[in-house]
């Protein structure tokens, strides 16, 4: 896949105040360069036509930034528009001096012909933003959407695993590929729970050495599991491991009970936690989407995700506890318990995930929800992680949410949104909007 290409496009007439336009582009090119060495920017500004045409000649961006360093009509936009089919952002300057003296940039009026021109002709959203290079929010949005597009790149080269098939019931997890390729850029690949539990009964103890030093010094305890079921939890890791490695996958979505209980004899919860901890996006009872949305929410927080259920509220803390049977990552853990191990609670077989979450003072609740149409939409709320124990055997999160919770979870299950959500340690809730845009997504915020 080629390199993400970022282009900066700024377009302007001669017949304005020249000086003042050279500053900003210089200082615009700073910027840029600041937050991506690699940004593609002309030597001049753009302020004819013909100038314009030869800088973008041949050119396939991933994101456009298309400025007005001045004013300029409909048909720099039009020509850009033409022949670039990246998302564009477009940015107005905001003007120099106000003095009651002649009109320096009159970039603004330069948006409006710019935005007439692109509602005309493309159906995809415009992204706008309105301030100078100096200012913090010009500066934050230009890092988001950098990060934002660069994401959206990548994912045309991202492979999502499906491990086996989603339980009866548990359709809501279930991708298409066609879908998912058409509208996220991922590809989808299959395995069947049984390819990847026939490799690791083939292999004997002295293939998961390495391994088993790696996953005793993650998690706490795990000595205290039967050996039977400790070695075959190490065995079944480097078989998932492996596979992972020599397919280049991004995330998986992983079918877990009953089959790795009753017919392979040991959970597969402790190997989805050591993924996650290693920035492989790792669902339980395959979930696709939840898979996506936790690789999403890992890329643009640098950090492991939580996927769990919402089982309880509490109305005078205003808090939704998230819970699942034991696949956290065990670097979320809580620093006084660390990743302890246990067995799982209906099954009692171990090694699971035994703990609760660690705080947080930001955090984002997200979903990607599949709606009966067939098309997507953006779960967002934001909130803190309070420093809670485990609530529940298995593992455990307790987020305070910004809004009245009792309505809000009144809201998301009326509108029928599935009933697994990533919480996400840190506020990306602008970085999602950007994203959803750029997928033509809805964005749902109660």
């Amino acid at each position: 896949m080629k390199p993400f290409e970022c282009l900066y496009v700024p377009i302007g007439v001669l017949t304005f105040h020249l000086e003042s336009a050279k500053q900003a582009f210089d200082d615009s090119i700073a910027l840029l360069k600041s937050i991506d060495a690699s940004v593609t920017v002309p030597d001049e500004m753009l302020l004819t036509i013909e100038t314009l045409l030869r800088y973008i000649d041949g050119k396939n961006p991933d994101l456009v930034i298309l400025q007005n360093v001045t004013f300029a009509n409909s048909a720099y936009a039009t020509e850009v528009l033409k022949r670039l089919r990246a998302p564009v952002l477009l940015w107005t300057l905001r003007e120099p001096v106000i003095d009651g003296g002649r009109l320096r940039l009159n970039s603004l009026t330069g948006a409006f012909s710019a935005g007439y021109a692109y509602k005309a002709m493309r159906k995809d959203p415009l992204f706008y933003m309105y301030g100078s290079p100096s200012e913090d929010s010009i500066q934050t949005k230009l890092r988001h959407m950098i990060e934002v597009a660069k994401l959206k790149h990548e994912m045309r080269d991202a492979n999502l695993l499906m491990v086996g098939h989603t339980p009866q019931g548990f359709g809501f997890g279930r991708a298409l590929d066609l879908e998912m390729a058409s509208t996220f850029g991922v590809n989808v690949l299959a395995i069947e729970s049984r390819e990847l539990t026939a490799i690791a009964r083939k292999m004997v103890d002295d293939d998961v050495i390495s391994k088993s030093q790696e996953v005793n010094r993650r998690m706490v305890g795990l000595e205290k599991t039967p050996t039977q079921n400790r070695v075959d939890f190490i065995k079944l890791y480097k078989a998932y491991k492996d596979y992972i490695d020599q397919n280049n996958i991004k995330a998986i979505a992983s079918r877990c009970w009953p089959d790795f209980f009753t017919d392979y004899g040991t959970p597969v919860c402790s190997v989805l936690a050591m993924l996650n901890d290693q920035n492989v996006a790792a669902a339980c009872e395959a979930d696709s989407y939840g898979a996506l949305s936790m690789y999403i929410g890992q890329q643009l927080s640098s950090s492991p995700t939580y996927l769990g259920d919402p089982v309880s509220i509490d109305e005078s803390e205003n808090t939704i506890t998230f819970w699942h049977c034991g696949t956290a990552a065990c670097g979320l853990a809580r620093r006084d318990t660390g990743a302890a191990v246990g067995v799982h609670p209906n099954r009692k077989i171990g090694p699971t995930m035994e703990f609760g979450l660690r705080e947080s003072s930001k955090a984002t609740i997200f979903r990607i929800g599949r709606k009966p149409d067939g098309t997507f939409r953006f779960f967002l709320s934001k909130g803190k992680i309070l420093d809670k124990p485990q609530q529940f055997l298995g593992t455990s999160v307790v987020v305070e949410v910004e809004q009245k919770v009792n309505p809000l979870i009144s809201f998301m299950v009326k509108d029928g949104w599935e009933p697994h959500f990533v919480v996400i340690y840190d506020d990306i809730m602008d970085k999602l909007e950007l994203l959803a845009e750029m997928f033509e997504c809805d964005i749902v915020k109660y």
